[in-house]
């Protein structure tokens, strides 16, 4: 019998400052933070989802690096991130990631 993935258990990724990165993502998109100290930090995305953050002195470039958001508010992320943050957005999906992990490179269309 062949072995079926049924999800992703989490998502890791790395930033330079972690306290900064828990109140971006728990003022945009609302998520619950389970754990956080010594510069890691998770936060549950649903049912045995999270995602993993880590702290680096320092980050390394990469443009493949990211995660991917869905969202159903999206006029509501969009707000949060072009007025407080003052990030700038494009069509298409929520990317974080990059050198700047709070860096929006799109905003998804509502599902």
């Amino acid at each position: 019998m062949a072995v079926r993935v049924f999800g992703c258990n989490h998502i890791a990724i790395e930033v330079d400052d972690s306290e900064k990165t828990i109140e971006f993502y728990t003022e945009v998109f609302n998520l619950k933070l389970q754990e956080a100290g010594e510069g890691d930090v998770f936060f549950a995305l649903g049912n045995h989802q999270f995602l993993a953050i880590f702290e680096v002195q320092e980050l390394q470039s990469g443009h493949k690096k990211h995660c991917g958001l869905m969202v159903r508010d999206n006029d509501q992320v969009k707000e949060k991130i072009t007025t407080k943050y003052g990030l700038k957005t494009i069509p298409g999906a929520i990317i974080l990631g990059g050198r700047d992990p709070r860096r929006i490179d799109s905003l998804a269309t509502a599902l």
